[in-house]
Order: structure tokens, then C-alpha cells, then sequence
């Protein structure tokens, strides 16, 4: 391909989902039904890079921001060519003192908005926890950094959320880092290595940039055959790409020493990214002795979210999540 190729490839109260997002709230039933439209945007947003990304000296691309939903009581967006890399805030009504940075899916192709990013940011705000979804960088837009690239956006943005925490009312030893499909594999790599990958720029960067908590969903973690989601290594490392990169980028074959504990959700029937994605990493994970806990659905497919398994014993997965992190003094 050559990485400058351009796009070629909740918590139930009753049955509803309840929704908060700062200012205004919304219920949507479990059937997706609510007064008709969707709840607003939030409108507080941080900017990572206040001078600009490093290494865009390559970077030519056009920023968009697709809609693919036609129904107007839900968003379905996603980030594609994004050069100027934010997270968005959802304050909660009165914080338990924690956070969570969100890093939606997209194949490394784009990055989510929606449903693995506000759509699950409203669930754990509702329940006290400040969230930030995180808009990044993607890898074959021509950044210097090239696969580190989107890794530079989520190293500040867990920075800037400590540097910030009293702003917030949070404490910077509770940030939790939530990944989803090829988003996991961001988290993953944010949680297993030690090295910083851009140079710091202001007193923000004095901050620690690991998770103090990671949970991915349904992640794509191997880079390696046969249980590569392929589209997702092309899009990261190239076309093909030497053994050597392709073991540098494959989580279970991470060193996991000394990692934050971690919260693995996939299904059995993910025809997208196979299970064994997850438990090849959880297998690193006991060998490297991090506190783990997985829960493998029979059911749900991939991309599932919080609003595409209502009715599926998968929609449980945030109170599981929830209840694994209390039992590890972290409110979530």
C-alpha cells in the first residue's frame, strides 16, 4: 500500500439507558426510541497539540468528519485525516473523582466518534466518571511518527487530563484508558510501553502518560497470522510488513511487567477480529503477572458498543466493568 494511501481500504435505570452529557440529558429505551433526536454534542473540547502535531511536515490531508446514520435519534460519525488531534469532554452531574479516556475503533482507517466514543462516554458519566474521547491521528496520513503516531495523541492526552485533574475534579491516579477493536490495540500499546514517543513540549509532559486502568474491547491486539485483523495492520504497518514490525506491534508479545490491571470484553462470534485476539493478551498478561479479568460473550459480534446489544447478555459489559474496577478502589 504504502502508508501515504488515502482511504483505500449502559447502565439500566429500568430499561433505559440513561444518557448525560454535561449540560442536557436524554433516555433512549432499549429499543433505541427516545423523543426523536439525539442527544447534543458536548461542547467542551481540549486541543493535544496547541502549536500543532509533531512531525506533520508531510501531512497534506483534508480533515473530515462523515455522518452514516439517516435516523436522527442517533450519530454515527467517524474522524478521518485528522490533523489536529482533541479530546471532547463529558462532565459529569457530581464526579467520583475518576477518568476515562476513550479511544474508539476504526480500523486505523478513521477513528470512531460515536459508538465507542460519546455513545459510551455518556453511560460511564452518568455514572460519575469525567470521560474524554479522543480524536487521533492516524498512522498512514504521512506523520513523521507513522504508527506511533495515534500512541503521541494518547501519551498527552493521559497527561493533560493529570495535569488538569483539580480542574476536573478527578484524582491523577485514577485515569482508566478504554480501547475498542483496532482503538484496543491503542490502548494496549499505551498500556504496555514505557517509552515516551514525542518529545515534550510544556510542563503538562512532567505528567505520567500509562493508564492507571485499561479495559479493550474486542481489540485487535495480534499483528501476527493467522488472527490479524488484516485491514487494521495494513493501515498501521504497511503491506507487508518485516517479521520484526509485525512483533513489535503485537501485544502478546509485549513485555506486560509492571502494567496497570486490565478488562478484556469480546464476543465468540466476532467475524471481524477473532477471539483469540484476546486471549493470546491474556495469556501475556498472567505470564507477565498484571491483575486481569475477560469476559467472552457467546454472542455480539464486533463493534457492539453500548446501543448495538441491547437485549444481548453482552450489554451487561458495563457493569461488569464497573464491578471489576470497584473491587480494585477504582469508581468507575
Amino acid at each position: 500500500m504504502g502508508m501515504s494511501r488515502r482511504g483505500a481500504l449502559g447502565v439500566a435505570a429500568g430499561s433505559a439507558l440513561v444518557l448525560a452529557a454535561g449540560q442536557g440529558r436524554s433516555q433512549v429505551s432499549g429499543r433505541g426510541e427516545d423523543a426523536g433526536r439525539a442527544p447534543p454534542d458536548p461542547t467542551e473540547q481540549i486541543r493535544l497539540w496547541p502549536n500543532g502535531a509533531p512531525g506533520g511536515q508531510g501531512v497534506s490531508v483534508t480533515p473530515v468528519v462523515p455522518e452514516r446514520s439517516s435516523d436522527p435519534a442517533y450519530h454515527d460519525r467517524y474522524a478521518q485525516y485528522t490533523t489536529d488531534p482533541i479530546v471532547t469532554v463529558f462532565r459529569p452531574e457530581r464526579s467520583n473523582g475518576s477518568a476515562l479516556l476513550l479511544a474508539p475503533g476504526g480500523g486505523y482507517r478513521w477513528a470512531v466518534v460515536d459508538k465507542e466514543g460519546y455513545d459510551v462516554a455518556r453511560v460511564f458519566a452518568a455514572s460519575g466518571t469525567t470521560c474524554f474521547v479522543l480524536r487521533y491521528r492516524l498512522p498512514g496520513d504521512g506523520w513523521a511518527a507513522g504508527p506511533d503516531a495515534p500512541l503521541q495523541d494518547v501519551q498527552r492526552a493521559m497527561r493533560l487530563i493529570r495535569a488538569r485533574a483539580g480542574d476536573y475534579g478527578i484524582r491523577p491516579d485514577r485515569v482508566a484508558l478504554l480501547g475498542a477493536s483496532a482503538g484496543g490495540h491503542l490502548a494496549g500499546l499505551a498500556s504496555a510501553r514505557r517509552d515516551v514517543v514525542y518529545a515534550p513540549i510544556d510542563a503538562s509532559d512532567q505528567e505520567g502518560f500509562r493508564p492507571d486502568l485499561s479495559m479493550l474491547m474486542y481489540p485487535v491486539a495480534t499483528m501476527a497470522d493467522p488472527f490479524v485483523h488484516a485491514g487494521s495492520r495494513e493501515f498501521l504497518l504497511g503491506v507487508d510488513p518485516a517479521p520484526a514490525r509485525i512483533e513489535a506491534y503485537s501485544l502478546e508479545k509485549m513485555s506486560w511487567a509492571g502494567a496497570a490491571p486490565m478488562f478484556l470484553v469480546h464476543a465468540m462470534d466476532d467475524a471481524s477480529v477473532p477471539v483469540e485476539n484476546s486471549l493470546q493478551l491474556l495469556a501475556a498478561l498472567k505470564a507477565g503477572g498484571v491483575k486481569a479479568e475477560a469476559h467472552l460473550f457467546q454472542e455480539g459480534g464486533h463493534g457492539f458498543g453500548v446501543r448495538l446489544i441491547r437485549g444481548r447478555p453482552a450489554e451487561t459489559w458495563p457493569d461488569l466493568f464497573r464491578a471489576w474496577a470497584a473491587r480494585l478502589d477504582f469508581a468507575l
